[in-house]
């Protein structure tokens, strides 16, 4: 790897460009389960974590060229092929032709949209929390389509192919991941 970033780094070029709280929650939330995952395969917690933070650089600002406009962005600032791969990956079959092939891509690919989802299931809870949360309630959330409706279902399915790992597995261990920033993605809830 030519270049890693640091969490400071990305954290500042996030912030250039995505102003929403709610974005910003997201791209924590995707950091944290990046992280987790890193952390469960002895890779690096930190460059997973980056890539997991800067993945929708573009999406606030030029929804149309998600993707394209923040590949664009990170090759200007010199930023390492490692992230811009995998920013692309999560984006395969939805807006770039990019395969996942490391495990970083393919678990970023996957828990993107499955984080949305644990997020929407913990805001419908007595809790607020994602402290408390079960897989059994995620899993339950998932099969009802029109529950958080924008959330794609297959996306989650074929990324736990790719990773070789269960559904069950990956929320488990995505909500793990979630657990360790409770607090600044906004899913302490009143616990």
């Amino acid at each position: 790897m030519e270049k890693k970033m640091t969490r400071e780094e990305a954290w500042e070029l996030l912030t250039a460009y995505t102003k929403t709280p709610a974005l910003q929650k997201h791209a924590m939330a995707v950091e944290a389960v990046m992280a987790h995952f890193a952390g469960l395969d002895g890779e690096d917690e930190e460059v997973w974590g980056v890539a997991g933070l800067l993945h929708d650089l573009d999406y606030e600002k030029f929804p149309e060229e998600h993707c394209r406009k923040a590949e664009e962005i990170m090759r200007e600032k010199g930023i390492d092929e490692v992230y811009i791969r995998a920013m692309k990956c999560h984006g395969y079959g939805i807006c770039t032709d990019t395969r996942p092939e490391s495990k970083m891509e393919k678990v970023l690919f996957t828990i993107d949209e499955l984080t949305g989802l644990i997020n929407a299931v913990c805001l419908m809870r007595p809790s607020k929390s994602v402290l408390d949360l079960e897989v059994k309630s995620v899993k339950k959330k998932f099969k009802d389509k029109s529950f958080a409706a924008g959330v794609d279902r297959e996306t989650i399915r074929s990324g736990c192919e790719m990773l070789g790992m269960e559904l069950d597995t990956v929320i488990r261990e995505t909500i793990e991941g979630m657990k360790k920033r409770a607090q600044e993605i906004g899913l302490q809830g009143n616990l």
